[in-house]
């Protein structure tokens, strides 16, 4: 048995099914199911039961997975430790951020990492919530930036803070309000992304709470085009200061607050929870944390 045999066990265990794992892994089916054939043959025992819907793990395969992946993390500390006896961290992370947040914190989170870990790796990818929630649970990220995110045992968050959002409109919009009861909400046509998207979430679960449900004009799932359709004419956004500030390009508009619930969008970070926290995993977090607290509007996170 070698590391690279028990990393495509974990990886194929983890996803339950060699498709994904191959996609993951970078690597081709055939091969793939080769290598941990290889590791049943060594342990005389069955690892995987193959089904029409995928894989899913014998008894002696739970008992590897639990092992494998404290030998994996012990080799990824191995490397640590030699790369510290160098005198710096190593390693490769990877971080996922949603699309807003993206342009406002990669560069200040690169500068400060890179000083911070000179010999380390860091890849940063845009993304959103659903998406980069199944990326920390297949192994693609090791942190991310996730928006409302639903609580799943596979996924460990962390509160950072609360962003407050607001209905966004063409500059010189008359018919919206300096400030929007949520109950008028349903009133202006909104230009939102696809379910689940998490702001779409975010709406139409606070609107329900009051026996409403959102009028939806376009679903676009991309927030820069979302606010080219606005300053179009085509409806209304609704998103934080941060997103527009960001993405908005040349256009201006203007943003009303909501009230009466006041809406706001919860910011985590977010851990894959079944992987143990490499040294250079933990620098990232507090470099995450030092920059996001400095750059983003600071709102007490609720609960």
């Amino acid at each position: 048995m070698d590391l690279k045999q028990l990393e495509y066990f974990v990886r194929v265990a983890e996803l339950g099914s060699f498709t994904r794992a191959s996609i993951v892994l970078d690597i081709a089916q055939p091969a793939l199911s080769r290598q941990v054939r290889l590791l049943e043959l060594e342990f005389e025992q069955t690892l995987l039961l193959r089904n029409g819907r995928g894989v899913t793990t014998t008894d002696a395969g739970k008992l590897l997975l639990e092992y494998g992946r404290g030998i994996l993390y012990q080799a990824e500390r191995l490397r640590e430790e030699l790369g510290r006896a160098r005198g710096a961290l190593v390693g490769h992370v990877a971080l996922g951020m949603p699309p807003g947040l993206l342009k406002m914190l990669s560069v200040p989170i690169l500068h400060e990492f890179k000083a911070r870990l000179p010999a380390a790796k860091l890849s940063i990818r845009e993304g959103l919530t659903t998406g980069m929630q199944e990326a920390l649970i297949s192994g693609r990220l090791d942190l991310a930036l996730l928006y409302n995110a639903s609580p799943s045992p596979d996924v460990d968050l962390t509160p950072l803070l609360d962003e407050e959002m607001f209905l966004v409109s063409r500059k010189g919009d008359e018919q919206v309000p300096a400030r929007l009861p949520m109950s008028e909400l349903p009133g202006f046509p909104l230009i939102v992304p696809s379910r689940p998207n998490a702001i779409r979430m975010l709406i139409e679960g606070e609107l329900a709470n009051l026996g409403l449900r959102p009028s939806i004009a376009l679903e676009v799932d991309g927030v820069s085009t979302i606010l080219d359709l606005v300053g179009e004419g085509f409806g209304y956004a609704v998103l934080s200061r941060n997103a527009v500030a960001n993405l908005a390009g040349t256009q201006v508009f203007q943003l009303s607050p909501i009230v009466d619930p006041v809406l706001f969008s919860k910011l985590s970070l977010a851990l894959n929870s079944h992987r143990q926290v490499t040294a250079t995993q933990r620098a990232l977090i507090e470099i995450v944390q030092k920059v996001a607290g400095e750059r983003l509007a600071k709102q007490p996170c609720k609960g």
